[in-house]
C-alpha cells in the first residue's frame, strides 16, 4: 500500500510541474503524511494523529495514545501547522524563493522540524546563493530516522526536491 500512495503522490507533483502550477504545501504535505483519525506511533515512535500532527496546535498538548480526532480537526490543524511553518521557513531564508521551492521547503520542514531546518546545509547554501541543483541535492540527506533509512522519507524527498528544482 505504500508503494501505491508514494506512486501516487508522485504522479500528482509530477503533473502539477509539469501544468506549471504552484503546489500548495497543505496539499502537499496531506499527500505525503496521510490521515490517520487515530493516534499512532510514526516511524520515529513520536504519537501522531491527522496528518502528521504530534502536538495539539491548539493546546499545545503532546498526541497520546487513545487520542482521536475528526477529518475537519485534522485539516483545520494540517492549515494552521503549515501556515506556521512556512511562516517559521520564510523568516530563515534571505533570498527570494519561487512558489514550488517554498512549498518544498515548507514541507520538508514541516516534516524535520524548524531546529533541524535552522542549523541544515541546505538552509546555510540557500542563504549563500547557491545553484539550486546543489540546494536540491541536500534534500535526500534527511532521509534517515534515528540513522535508519525510512524508503518513504526517501521517495517524500526525492519529490520534494524535484518540485523545488521545478
Amino acid at each position: 500500500m505504500k508503494s501505491t500512495r508514494t506512486y501516487i503522490v508522485a504522479l500528482f507533483v509530477l503533473a502539477l510541474v509539469l501544468i506549471g502550477s504552484k503546489v500548495s504545501a497543505a496539499k502537499l504535505i496531506a499527500k505525503f503524511e496521510g490521515l490517520r483519525l487515530r493516534a499512532y506511533k510514526d516511524s520515529g515512535g513520536v504519537w501522531t494523529i491527522g496528518y502528521g500532527t504530534t502536538i495539539n496546535p491548539v493546546t499545545s498538548i503532546p498526541i497520546k495514545q487513545g487520542d482521536t480526532i475528526t477529518k475537519d480537526t485534522a485539516l483545520t490543524w494540517l492549515k494552521m501547522q503549515t501556515a506556521a511553518t512556512q511562516t517559521q521557513v520564510k523568516a530563515k531564508i534571505k533570498v527570494p524563493q519561487s512558489a514550488n521551492q517554498l512549498a518544498a521547503l515548507t514541507s520538508l520542514t514541516y516534516n524535520i522540524g524548524i531546529g533541524a531546518f535552522s542549523r541544515s546545509t541546505l538552509l546555510r547554501l540557500i542563504n549563500s546563493g547557491a545553484d539550486k541543483n546543489e540546494i536540491a541535492a541536500q534534500f535526500i540527506r534527511w532521509n534517515k530516522v534515528k540513522g535508519v533509512e525510512v524508503p518513504g522519507l526517501t521517495n517524500r524527498r526525492k519529490l520534494e526536491a524535484e518540485l523545488y528544482l521545478s
